[in-house]
C-alpha cells in the first residue's frame, strides 16, 4: 500500500512544558505521554504561551508525519496521536485536549504537544478527569470533517430546498459539477461551540447566499471568479470559512452547542448551501476515523476520493488577510 502523503494541514499546538502539573502527584511536570499521566492532577497553563503551527501530513496508511512547512518539530518525523484528553476547569466545563508525540528516527520521543480543541485560559486550573488512548484517532478527524448545522438549506436534485437534518441517505443532491448525486451517509454530532469546533456563520447576502450559512471552520466554500480580483492566478477557488472571519459578515459563533451534520457521497463533491457552493464531506486520511466502521467496509470497495484541490485552488489563509477579501470575491463571482 502506498503511504505517499496528501497535502499538509495545520493545526496550533502547545509545546509540553507550557502545559504543567501545579498540584498533584507530578507536581511540576509538563504534560506527557498518556501512560505517564495520573487522573485528577491538575495542570495549569504557564503565563504568556502561545500556540504555534504544527503542519501535519496523513498519509495514506493512516499514519502521520510532521509536513516540511511546519513552524515547530522536525520535517518527516513521524507523528503519533498518543491519546484523547478530558480537562476539567473550576465552573465545570470540560476541555478536550490530543497529546501527540514526534519520535526521531531511532523510535525515542523527540518532543510532546498538546492539542486543545477549545482555548485554554492561563492561571487557570484544569483536572485531568480522563484519557483515552484509542479515541484520538476520532477527536482529531471530528475537527477535520466539514460540516453544516442544523437548518442549512440543501439544493436537491429537483431544485427543492430541503433542511439537512431532513435528508435521507439515497436523496438525490444537486452537485456542481456531477448532477444528481445520491447520499451515501448522513453524520450527526452535538460539540461544544468553542475552539476548533466553533461555527462560522456567513451572513446572509455576504457571498450571495439568500440566509445566514453556518459551517464547521475549516469548511471550504467553492467561489468562481469571472476576474481574478484577489490574485489567485486561478478562477476556481475553494475558500475556508475560518479565513474568510471578519467579525461582521462572517463572525465566529462562540459558545453553547452546536449540532453538526456531515453528507457523504460516493465521491467529493461542491453542493449548494442556503445557494453558496460548498464542498461535501471528504474521505481521507485522516476524516476516515470519524466513520462508523460498518461504512468503511463498504468504502473500501470503492475508489478513494479525489485530493483537497481536485475542485479548484484551495486557497491559502495570506492571500485573504485583506479587509476588502470578501467585497473582491462577491465582486468577482459577479462580474
Amino acid at each position: 500500500m502506498s503511504t505517499q502523503p496528501s497535502q499538509s494541514q495545520s493545526i496550533l499546538i502547545y509545546r509540553a512544558d507550557a502545559f504543567q502539573v501545579s498540584d498533584g502527584a507530578n507536581l511540576g511536570d509538563a504534560i506527557s505521554v498518556c501512560d505517564d499521566l495520573v487522573p485528577n492532577d491538575v495542570y495549569t497553563l504557564k503565563t504568556g504561551s502561545t500556540r504555534e503551527r504544527l503542519s501535519v501530513h496523513a498519509l495514506k496508511d493512516g499514519k502521520f508525519t510532521i509536513a516540511e512547512n511546519t513552524e515547530i518539530g522536525s520535517p518527516r518525523a513521524t507523528l503519533h496521536l498518543d491519546g484523547a484528553l478530558i480537562l476539567m476547569s473550576p465552573d465545570g466545563q470540560n476541555t478536550d485536549a490530543i497529546v501527540l508525540v514526534e519520535v526521531d528516527q531511532d523510535g525515542h520521543i523527540a518532543d510532546i504537544y498538546l492539542l486543545p480543541l477549545a482555548p485554554l485560559i492561563e492561571k487557570t486550573d484544569y483536572t485531568l478527569v480522563g484519557v483515552d488512548k484509542q479515541a484520538a484517532r476520532q477527536k482529531f478527524a471530528q475537527v477535520a470533517c466539514v460540516s453544516f448545522t442544523r437548518g442549512t438549506h440543501i439544493t436537491m436534485a429537483s431544485g427543492a430546498q430541503t433542511r439537512i437534518e431532513d435528508l435521507q441517505v439515497g436523496d438525490r443532491v444537486l452537485t456542481r459539477d456531477n448532477g444528481s448525486q445520491q447520499v451515501r451517509w448522513i453524520g450527526q454530532s452535538t460539540l461544544r461551540a468553542t475552539g476548533d469546533f466553533a461555527p462560522i456563520v456567513v451572513t446572509a447576502g455576504t457571498l450571495n447566499n439568500s440566509n445566514d450559512l453556518t459551517v464547521s471552520p475549516d469548511h471550504r466554500l467553492f467561489v468562481y471568479q469571472r476576474s481574478d480580483q484577489i490574485g489567485a492566478g486561478q478562477s476556481e477557488l475553494l475558500l475556508k470559512a475560518r479565513h474568510l472571519v471578519n467579525g461582521e459578515s462572517v463572525y465566529v459563533q462562540n459558545g453553547g452547542f452546536v449540532e453538526y451534520f456531515q453528507i457523504l457521497f460516493d465521491s467529493h463533491h461542491i453542493i449548494y448551501a442556503e445557494g453558496i457552493a460548498a464542498e461535501s464531506m471528504l474521505v481521507d486520511p485522516r476524516t476516515k476515523p470519524a466513520l462508523p466502521a460498518e461504512l468503511l467496509k463498504k468504502l473500501s470497495a470503492m475508489p478513494e476520493h479525489a485530493g483537497r484541490d481536485s475542485h479548484g485552488l484551495d486557497v491559502q489563509e495570506a492571500l485573504l488577510n485583506r479587509p476588502d477579501a470578501i467585497q473582491l470575491l462577491k465582486r468577482a463571482s459577479m462580474k
